[in-house]
């Protein structure tokens, strides 16, 4: 009789078990990664590690993204966290238009969340991240249930050392706009390319180099026109005794800035010059005046050495040097590194780029010294190099 009530029991819940949504392991569904590892940058001295870190849905239920913080990995403090909207604001998902994370991750699916985050000091020797989130279940037939949440701890890293790439500037004298900004959602900082059966980031600490005057302004009179741009036909510097590694001449541009065309893939850069630092390192210069290149791939150059002149070809909104230092010579097939340049005089900031050719910039906060030294340019800084 025992035996048999026993059995009964065992398919009685087994049925029950059957019947009730079951809920995946959140730790067991989702794949924290940190592809590239960071080198902490200096900027207005403070230092700043800039890094993605990579969430692959491995589950069955979609999941929901509600928060991500940076742990120092050797105590648990937490060194930065998002939430809500301003997580949002820092993903994409891969391969999705227009997918930003306040959607679910569906499964299979990966998102890339593009962080940026001032180090206290002394540095974390690691960290680590936590991600925590809401998984629906999966009930019978494939609908969904009730929500479950759950966090999970990954992605430990040790960040390496701080950049030791000091470099001479790229151009002369200024004020110049260093445009760019890790927000924009197609900016360098989040645009990935495919190339060689491997996704890389070039532009991950890319600069555009945009010549202002004194009231802000970008152009002499029609500003539709390229060549009246203030910076336009500027001379292109080297930053470093280097080896001409790739350089491309040839490309034409429109003489109007309004009738500039879309470019494929490899002509994205226009003419370029790639500079080989010695160090397995390579300074990258894009959009280039045609016709105007001094330099050629073989070639030794010494810094502050002229090597081709500033214009607009290429995939560009307006004449301006792109500059970016990367582990390969092509322009968009190496990973990005961090850089710093020996010296710039610092004048001002753009707040998020606003207003820039329309009025002048805000003036530097007097805490802080105008003379920099072996540092990364701010975000929409103007600055001035020496003549």
């Amino acid at each position: 009789m025992l035996p048999r009530l026993l059995a009964s029991v065992l398919v009685f819940a087994a049925a029950l078990l059957a019947a009730a949504p079951t809920r995946a392991a959140a730790v067991d569904t989702l794949d924290l990664a940190v592809p590239q590892i960071p080198a902490p940058v200096a900027v207005e001295g403070r230092q700043r590690l800039l890094y993605e870190l990579h969430l692959t849905n491995f589950g069955a239920a979609p999941l929901r993204l509600q928060a991500l913080s940076v742990l120092d990995a050797n105590d648990g403090a937490v060194l930065a966290s998002w939430r809500g909207d301003a997580l949002a604001a820092r993903g994409r998902v891969v391969g999705a238009r227009d997918a930003a994370l306040g959607d679910a991750l569906q499964p299979g699916q990966r998102a890339v969340l593009f962080l940026e985050l001032e180090l206290p000091a002394p540095m974390p020797k690691a960290l680590r991240h936590r991600v925590e989130f809401s998984a629906a279940a999966a009930a019978p037939g494939g609908a969904s249930g009730a929500a479950d949440s759950g966090q999970v701890e990954g992605a430990q890293m040790a960040p390496l050392p701080a950049t030791s790439l000091r470099l001479a500037p790229p151009l002369r004298g200024g004020p110049w706009a260093a445009v760019y900004a890790p927000q924009w959602p197609r900016g360098h900082r989040r645009v990935f390319y495919a190339l060689d059966g491997r996704a890389r980031l070039p532009g991950r600490y890319a600069i555009d180099f945009v010549r202002v005057d004194t009231q802000g302004r970008t152009a002499r009179g029609d500003a539709d026109l390229a060549a009246n741009a203030l910076g336009y036909g500027e001379p292109v510097l080297a930053v470093a005794d280097a080896v001409v590694a790739a350089a491309r001449d040839g490309i034409g541009e429109s003489v109007r800035v309004s009738a500039h065309p879309r470019h494929d893939f490899d002509r994205a850069p226009g003419n370029y010059v790639s500079l080989a630092l010695g160090d397995g390192r390579y300074a990258v210069y894009e959009h280039l005046q045609p016709g105007s290149l001094k330099v050629r791939a073989g070639e030794r150059v010494r810094r502050g050495q002229v090597i081709g002149a500033l214009g607009f070809t290429g995939d560009s909104t307006g004449p301006h040097l792109h500059f970016h230092v990367a582990d390969a010579a092509p322009p968009l097939a190496g990973e990005g590194v961090g850089y710093a340049f020996e010296a710039f005089g610092l004048l001002g900031h753009y707040p998020g780029a606003s207003g820039l050719g329309e009025r002048p910039w805000q003036a530097r906060d007097k805490d802080v010294a105008e003379q920099r030294r072996d540092e990364l340019p701010e975000s929409n800084a103007v600055i001035e190099f020496a003549r």
